[in-house]
């Protein structure tokens, strides 16, 4: 009787034991759903107001795109009677002469505070404080010379065979201009494809091996300013600079008007991530400032593999990380956001 009642009793027992882990499971999966309805509420919500803001703008945009449409359509009509028969002339000026004048326009303005420090209140945006100020004039000679050889010997020759091989998607001096929303749609497709390509071969490019006979070379500037944004190594610059920039256009058999300002807003935003100041209402350039920094994070443009990757794990950890933002206003993010005191040995 005994041993039946103790039996019955850790019967019991076990089946108490059994039943609370599967509450608890209950309880867990309840909060895990409720989760998950909150999360797409959210989602759901603030994509619908994206969508909305997004057919607002296009919709204002596409409005002065139509309005200023004939205009421009006028403009480019003329500029092909006046280049007829020699539009591969057309292209090469506006592939490589338009683009390369916006990067020296920019380059120049940001050298002149490179060199002189003037005007003064600019210093107050630098990211590296302490770091080129003045800029080595030896250094920097150096670096303008191998910048103007990458330009001539390898960007030049790449933008000339680049032309034939655009033809054989169609004529990139085609008579009609690219819609608003085409033209949209391109600029989205290049960026995603220059970030895959820039984020994946420079990240070889960090090979020991590599890294030694390469890429070492834009790495001397562990405080970067916008000029040697081109500053790099020929094999680097054909695969990391001029490709992953060009195979967008490729793919999407562009016309010229979208290929000269593509390439254009390449190099400025390449300068602006070098340039070593967090200027107010510019993109900010603490991501790849701290790359030159630290050499082992922040690989892509925009961050997107990088967070795959677990390649801005430690960045994310930093007051730059904090920085990395628009600076709306004209207070240095380095004095609302300073850097932690250093420890004293």
């Amino acid at each position: 009787m005994t041993s039946r009642l103790t039996c019955a009793f850790l019967f019991q027992m076990k089946g108490k034991a059994g039943s609370v882990p599967h509450n608890e499971k209950q309880k867990q999966e309840g909060h895990i759903w409720g989760s998950m309805r909150r999360t797409a509420f959210i989602l759901g919500s603030g994509l619908l107001l994206l969508v909305a803001l997004w057919n607002s703008v296009t919709w204002h945009l596409q409005r002065f795109w139509g309005a200023s449409g004939y205009f421009w359509q006028a403009q480019w009509e003329r500029l092909l009677s006046t280049f007829e028969g020699k539009e591969w002339l057309l292209y090469i000026l506006g592939a490589t002469q338009v683009p390369v004048l916006f990067f020296w326009t920019v380059s120049g303005l940001l050298l002149v505070v490179d060199t002189t420090g003037k005007p003064n209140f600019i210093s107050r945006y630098r990211i590296q404080v302490g770091k080129n100020d003045p800029v080595d004039p030896t250094k920097l000679r150096q670096s303008v010379h191998m910048v103007l050889f990458n330009q001539l010997v390898i960007s030049f020759p790449m933008m000339v065979w680049l032309y034939p091989i655009l033809k054989l998607g169609g004529d990139p001096c085609r008579r009609e201009l690219p819609t608003f929303h085409w033209f949209l749609l391109e600029l989205a497709v290049f960026t995603l494809i220059e970030e895959v390509l820039f984020y994946y071969s420079h990240r070889l490019l960090h090979h020991p091996k590599l890294y030694k006979k390469i890429h070492k070379k834009h790495h001397e500037w562990t405080a970067p300013i916008g000029v040697i944004s081109l500053y790099a190594h020929p094999i680097e610059h054909v695969v990391s600079n001029m490709l992953p920039a060009m195979v967008g256009p490729i793919v999407m058999g562009s016309h010229l008007s979208s290929i000269t300002i593509w390439f254009s807003l390449v190099l400025i935003i390449t300068i602006i991530s070098h340039c070593g100041y967090h200027l107010p209402f510019l993109p900010s350039p603490e991501f790849h400032d701290y790359h030159h920094l630290k050499f082992n994070q922040c690989y892509g443009v925009l961050g997107v593999l990088d967070h795959l990757h677990g390649t801005d794990t430690v960045f994310k950890q930093t007051k730059a990380y904090e920085r990395h933002m628009i600076l709306l206003g004209f207070t240095p993010l380095s004095e609302s956001i300073p850097d932690p005191p250093k420890k004293m040995n």
